[in-house]
């Protein structure tokens, strides 16, 4: 971290060292969306959790992942990575990250995904139960 981050924050956020419990943190009801890297346990957590997604997918099978979230469920945004990343010059820019928050967490097609999101928590949280 920069020198000085924790007392700035200190108060206004929260910093965690090690395993973050991530689980706890997507169930939380100040949480509005998830940015993901694709990997499929966190995207079976974002489901669970009812969350509209921004996609960040940076290498293996996340790229597949990425276009289940956001062309077949239709609950995600992508940040708009093309390939995987091997070297520092393949990132993506700020504004394209706030572009795709924005799109997860404001207007009609974020009210739109964010029903669908919750629909396909409700059936996750079915297929469980005795006898889904």
């Amino acid at each position: 971290l920069p020198e000085g981050m924790e007392e700035r924050t200190k108060g206004k956020g929260m910093i965690i060292r090690g395993w973050a419990p991530q689980v706890l943190i997507l169930d939380h009801q100040a949480t509005g969306g998830f940015v993901t890297h694709c990997g499929w346990n966190s995207l079976l957590e974002g489901v669970a959790a009812g969350l509209p997604m921004v996609t960040w997918p940076v290498g293996a099978e996340q790229f597949y992942n990425e276009k289940l979230v956001t062309q077949v469920l239709r609950t995600g945004v992508s940040v708009g990575a093309k390939r995987h990343v091997k070297v520092m010059e393949d990132f993506i820019s700020r504004e394209k990250v706030e572009k795709a928050v924005r799109e997860v967490l404001v207007g009609e097609e974020a009210e739109e995904r964010r029903r669908r999101a919750k629909k396909l928590s409700e059936m996750a949280k079915a297929a469980v139960e005795e006898g889904g």
